[in-house]
């Protein structure tokens, strides 16, 4: 429902036998976070040769259907080493089968594949002072920038060559880059985007979010700190002590907060805590700050208890923690399913009138109408972004004759776009922007009796704070960019 996208996932595999495949149920659960296109690059020993050689195969689509079938894993992808890449493009055409990560080149210290999740905020300058030395560009992603600053530097030891390269980017990143004997995890400074660590036996994995090592039955080892470099090869399988290196340590991290409200799934641990128990206090913080409304007839009467339900699903569990606070305030309040989701609709880039944006509205949702009908009803969900899809659901839902509709969202509004990985809209479109932050002016906009947003306070509030250095980056709803932005 939401017009917000995730730049992308990423996973890396080194030293087992069945590397790709368990790549592709790694990407395949991090499926939400880029549903553009997918990839896979393995590396594969070849004795007689003595050399490795990097296989590929990527397309657009959904990993489902790019890997259905099975040759690719028994005839293309072969190694006991790889990376993958789920991708949403914030940077770069989407339609552009050249931008689908991994990249993979050969440079002069042999192959080299890159998987990244975030976005440079300086890509264009450096991409600009590239070509002008002579750097020919394949692709009009900003990943490709990591590739070429390492391919032109002089240090032939790939760490040094990352820690000199890492001193020239600036903005977000979680990479995962693959060369002929090491596998090797690189997180931002900040800390912007998640990526953790995982082992499966002899195999050393790195992933998004921990529901991808989960699906492998991989044991969770920790995260990759923020201003870290990671580098399993086989002498780290050997002794089973990881390789660590830090080219950055800054004073306080700017964990991306949206990634607890909407991007992450609730079964991940991420940012020192389980998302889903992080969802349940957002929930229980907005019934404190902005509590539903209480009936009209104080009597007990079950029919005329308040109905409360989510917009599914990235809503679920924080509206559990919103029914929880309330039910301390109130028993006249009862949790409800009243839209039902639809998982298989597909994507629609383009919806060019307003009866097809409905249709697709219509596809996507259901509403039980015996549910909603002559009640008072109070719809959580996380966040507002254009509100054009949201006002055509809660017409829907006015169908229906509820009695009174409420809205309550789980986050501030959204008033900047994000440059560090998720694709917003533009400032222009997004409807706090256009309504210059007037709650009142949007909530006749989406013709509902009553609108309620958590503040950014109580946001912070209800986010883990694992150590003194754990911050987080809330640009999105308050235009403090932790990373200045390069016009």
């Amino acid at each position: 429902m939401k017009s917000i996208h995730s730049n992308c996932g990423v996973f890396g595999i080194f030293n087992h036998p069945e590397a790709a495949v368990l790549t592709y149920y790694g990407l395949h659960t991090l499926q939400h976070r880029g549903q553009e296109s997918a990839g896979i690059v393995s590396s594969e020993y070849i004795p007689s040769e003595d050399k490795y050689r990097f296989n590929i195969h990527k397309d657009f689509g959904l990993v489902l259907n790019i890997f259905a079938n099975e040759k690719i894993f028994s005839e293309v992808l072969k190694g006991s080493s790889a990376i993958g890449h789920n991708r949403y493009s914030t940077t770069g055409s989407s339609d552009s089968r050249s931008n689908i990560q991994p990249f993979r080149v050969i440079y002069k210290d042999g192959n080299l594949a890159l998987s990244h999740n975030g976005n440079l905020v300086n890509s264009d300058k450096l991409r600009k002072e590239l070509q002008e030395e002579g750097t020919i560009f394949q692709t009009s992603s900003d990943s490709e920038v990591f590739l070429h600053l390492i391919a032109r530097c002089h240090k032939h030891d790939v760490v040094e060559a990352l820690k000199e390269v890492l001193g020239m980017v600036k903005g977000a990143y979680s990479l995962c880059l693959l060369t002929d004997k090491k596998l090797i995890a690189v997180r931002d400074p900040l800390g912007i985007r998640p990526l953790s660590i995982g082992k499966l036996d002899n195999a050393y994995i790195f992933a998004s979010e921990t529901s991808a090592l989960d699906i492998i039955n991989a044991e969770y080892v920790r995260e990759v700190e923020p201003g870290e470099i990671v580098v399993i090869d086989d002498e780290v399988v050997k002794t089973g002590i990881l390789k660590s290196y830090k080219f950055a340590n800054e004073k306080k991290y700017a964990h991306c907060i949206f990634e607890y409200v909407y991007f992450s799934r609730p079964d991940s641990y991420i940012f020192g805590e389980q998302v889903d128990k992080v969802r349940r206090k957002i929930g229980t913080t907005l019934a404190i700050e902005k509590p539903a409304p209480d009936k009209d007839n104080p009597e007990n009467d079950e029919e005329k208890k308040v109905i409360v339900m989510n917009v599914p699903d990235s809503s679920n569990t924080a509206t559990i923690g919103f029914i929880s606070r309330t039910r301390k305030r109130t028993e006249n309040i009862k949790h409800e399913i009243g839209l039902i989701r639809s998982h298989y609709v597909g994507r629609t880039f383009i919806q060019p009138g307003q009866s097809l944006r409905e249709m697709k509205i219509r596809t996507k949702f259901s509403i039980i109408k015996s549910i909603i009908e002559n009640r008072k009803i109070v719809i959580v969900d996380d966040s507002i972004v254009r509100g054009n899809t949201l006002k055509l659901l809660v017409n829907m839902i006015k169908k229906a004759n509820p009695k009174e509709i409420h809205l309550r969202i789980t986050s501030p509004p959204v008033l900047s776009p994000c440059y560090y990985g998720m694709d917003f809209p533009t400032e222009d479109e997004l409807i706090a922007t256009k309504f210059n932050g007037d709650v009142e002016a949007i909530r006749k906009y989406l013709g509902v009796d009553s609108l309620e947003y958590l503040s950014v306070e109580g946001l912070e509030k209800s986010v883990p704070a694992t150590s003194e250095k754990t911050g987080y980056c809330t640009a999105c709803f308050s235009k403090k960019y932790p990373v200045p932005i390069e016009k």
